[in-house]
């Protein structure tokens, strides 16, 4: 397939203006987005997003990455704002409206909303002379550059700065509140980035389900542990109860010769890989995957070899984890 067609040079120098619209936004920050994450920080109760059109198609997603980053947030329709959605905000929220040229019609009753009941209002805008930047409390304004549809009609340079923006605010709050994998793993429970984000307590088995058998444990009996609990593998633990070695379909091949009179701790492999309960999955899949290994051991988190669960590769490949 060609290379050198119109579509793909057009593609490219979408993609090339949009890039430098980036650069130049990044450049143009100041005190004012600083102003804007503590007031945004400072709200007692939830951001109200806003904005008509494409740009309230990118306000939908700077509210819904808010909302999953530990900044309350949900989006108002302009539209809907006139017919009742005004009672969504409420004195201790803060608003952000999303307008390239500040003077859509569809905003003037929330906005007027917003300075009645001293409601703060951030403005995102492409003019600082328009009427929303003059309102807003806070204007962050977009620099002025031509949209990348090269007739200056079609949302594009615009939008994709509003978006980097929202992006900027959600990510700066996010840091502001300390805001931690294991949190973000909460509001993302489901699907690939939920898996991702699942920690080894989440997955693994405890209590009986442990293969587990005592130093001086023959092997006839550990051989029917590692039967009876499906994971091919039996953990060998000391007087203290703490792990010491384990057996595995390799320690019963090189042990052959006289298998079923040696006990546990003739036949295992000691200081077996562990891993901690509050880790992370895809560091247990890691592991595994290093060693070349199919299970693992969860130990007491607070230092000890103490056997608190196993995770199994499957365990993790069924929770979507690879």
């Amino acid at each position: 397939m060609p290379t050198d067609t119109p579509h793909l040079a057009t593609a490219a120098r979408v993609i090339a203006d949009e890039g430098a619209a980036l650069t130049a936004l990044a450049q143009s920050l100041d005190h004012r987005l600083t102003q804007a994450v503590d007031l945004l920080l400072a709200a007692r109760g939830r951001v109200i997003v806003s904005g008509m059109g494409k740009s309230g198609h990118v306000g939908r997603k700077i509210a819904a990455t808010f909302a999953s980053t530990g900044t309350p947030a949900h989006f108002v329709h302009p539209a809907e704002a006139s017919h009742g959605d005004l009672g969504m905000m409420a004195r201790g929220d803060a608003v952000l409206v999303l307008s390239n040229s500040g003077e859509t019609p569809e905003l003037a009753n929330l906005v007027a909303h917003t300075r009645r009941f001293g409601i703060p209002l951030i403005a995102i805008a492409g003019r600082a002379d328009s009427t929303l930047a003059g309102q807003a409390d806070i204007a962050l304004i977009l620099p002025d550059l031509p949209e990348a549809c090269g007739i200056g009609i079609v949302p594009t340079t615009s939008t994709t700065m509003m978006l980097a923006l929202g992006d900027a605010l959600a990510i700066a709050l996010m840091q502001a509140r300390d805001f931690t994998p294991e949190a973000f793993a909460a509001f993302h429970p489901g699907g690939k980035l939920g898996a991702r984000l699942a920690r080894v307590c989440d997955l693994m088995h405890r209590g009986d389900a442990l293969p587990l058998a005592g130093l001086r444990t023959p092997m006839t009996d550990a051989l029917l542990t590692i039967s009876q609990k499906g994971f091919g593998v039996v953990g060998v633990t000391d007087a203290d109860g703490q792990l010491a070695g384990i057996v595995t379909d390799g320690d019963l091949r090189r042990h052959m010769a006289g298998l079923l009179d040696r006990m546990a701790g003739d036949v295992m492999t000691p200081a077996p890989s562990t891993i901690r309960p509050d880790q992370l999955a895809v560091e247990a899949v890691a592991l595994m995957n290093s060693r070349k290994i199919t299970c693992l051991f969860v130990v007491d988190p607070a230092g000890s070899r103490l056997p608190v669960g196993i995770l199994h590769i499957h365990d993790c490949l069924r929770a979507g984890i690879a």
